[in-house]
């Protein structure tokens, strides 16, 4: 009993031919991303290190725009349902050994070809709910981060106030200081001005005395 041919597989593909690379390695990438959903494909053909696997992502991404373009498919509900790399031609050449002698160099080639098609139904809901649930709680994420951004900035602005509120009493502090020093250089001033008035009025208390005993000698003495 025969299986399905390589050209009779369903789905929509994309096909490369004669690239300069073994079949080996490119069977080595390909057996990665089988039966892959085709975002989770990308993603670990992007985290490979392989040549192959810059190639084989060009392939695939050529197979779901033909998938999108040409068989009106969403492309996230596309998975990779076969993906294989067939031999290609071989380039024979020759390199000159010792004794006169030549040795063969093959440089390979293959055919890579990706083939993708529309999840099934459980798949396809399983994956609906995935990202249904996924974004919900993203969804939760962004509003509890608005909320603690609302909250940041309610107790920014009420320590603002309490900053300025704070700033107006040292104002109003140091305005009633500073009246209160004027105050009291007044008082300082006008107390330095008795004082120094006083000592000129006992002056002038003393000196009428004195003339007057100066005067009644004068005349005890004639």
């Amino acid at each position: 009993m025969t299986g399905t041919k390589t050209n009779e597989r369903p789905g929509t593909k994309a096909v490369l031919r004669h690239y300069k690379m073994s079949a080996s390695k490119a069977r080595q990438v390909l057996d990665l991303i089988r039966d892959q959903n085709v975002d989770r494909a990308a993603q670990m053909l992007n985290t490979t290190s392989r040549e192959a696997a810059d190639v084989v992502g060009k392939v695939l991404a050529s197979a779901v725009a033909n998938a999108v373009h040409n068989d009106g498919l969403d492309a996230e509900d596309l998975y990779v349902s076969a993906c294989y790399a067939d031999e290609g031609a071989t380039l024979k050449r020759w390199r000159p050994r010792a004794r006169g002698r030549a040795s063969r160099i093959r440089k390979r080639t293959c055919h890579i070809t990706v083939i993708v098609s529309r999840l099934p139904d459980e798949r396809l809901a399983r994956q609906r709910a995935i990202r249904e649930a996924a974004g919900s709680q993203r969804s939760r994420r962004v509003s509890e981060s608005r909320r603690r951004a609302d909250l940041a900035g309610r107790l920014s602005r009420r320590r603002h106030n309490q900053e300025e509120a704070a700033a107006a009493a040292a104002e109003a502090e140091a305005a009633v200081e500073e009246e209160l020093l004027e105050d009291a250089v007044v008082e300082q001033s006008a107390e330095d001005i008795v004082e120094a008035a006083e000592p000129d009025d006992e002056i002038t208390d003393e000196a009428p005395a004195d003339e007057s005993a100066e005067h009644d000698g004068e005349e005890k003495g004639e």
